[in-house]
Order: C-alpha cells, then structure tokens, then sequence
C-alpha cells in the first residue's frame, strides 16, 4: 500500500491537512498498546523479522489517506503463548478508534501482518533458603 497525502479539507478558517506520517504513529502507538504485542516489524532482515524499538514505531506501519478515509497496514510482532485471533482483533479494534477518535477520518480497514513470535524473558528469581533456627 503506498503513502497518499490526505487531500486538503477546507474548512470556514482555512485548510487542514493530516500528513501520513501523523496517522502511521497514531496506528502504532494504538497497536503496542495491545496486551500480547511484543512489538512492531519491520519487515525481514537477513530472514529474521526486525524488531521495531518505540522511536520507530511508525516503520511497522503503512496507511492510505484521503480526504474522509484511511486504510492502515501494521506489522507485529506477538509474544509466544497468546492468541493470535484475539490479539489481531484488538490491534483492529484499538487503531480504528483511536485514527477515528483522534483525527475525525473513517478507518476502512487495518490489515494486521504478524511477522514473528518473541518469547518473552522470565526474570529469574532468587528463592532465599529458610534455616529454621535449632536453638531459642
């Protein structure tokens, strides 16, 4: 899907006019915000998914824009042990409301492309050994 400029829309003060870039960091700020998202992709390096930090969250993200509507593609990465379906669905779910919310355009579509699974790091606890104590 390639980048258009959303046409101007002309209001009794003037123009207004909401660039891609605008609508790529909404959709990936509302996407990490999904429980079992480990991350944006952006695309495959070397085979291997490359996992997106926080700065470069609209990387993983690629919309259409018109003058009233917009189409949003985002790449994922989930962590190992969720569901699929259900996180796919609140990605959906979480960047149409909140392009919708934040900009007044209506979200055709949000195309989710899971790119990889991370597990996730279990920190390791150190268990402290009881003695009871033999003498009062």
């Amino acid at each position: 899907m390639s980048m258009i400029a959303a046409d101007y829309e002309k209001t009794e003060m003037g123009t207004i006019q909401i660039a891609p870039e605008v609508i790529e960091i909404i959709a990936g700020m509302a996407t990490i915000e999904v429980p079992g998202v480990a991350g944006m992709s952006g695309g495959f390096a070397g085979g291997i998914a490359e996992l997106l930090g926080r700065k470069n969250l609209s990387k993983g993200v690629k919309v259409e824009v018109g003058q009233r509507e917009a189409a949003v593609d985002v790449s994922i990465v989930i962590e190992f042990g969720t569901r699929i379906p259900e996180v796919a669905s609140g990605v959906q779910n979480n960047v149409k409301n909140a392009i919708e919310s934040m900009t007044g355009l209506s979200v055709k579509e949000v195309n989710v492309h899971i790119h990889d699974v991370i597990f996730k790091t279990v920190e390791k606890v150190e268990e402290t050994e009881v003695v009871p104590h033999r003498v009062k």
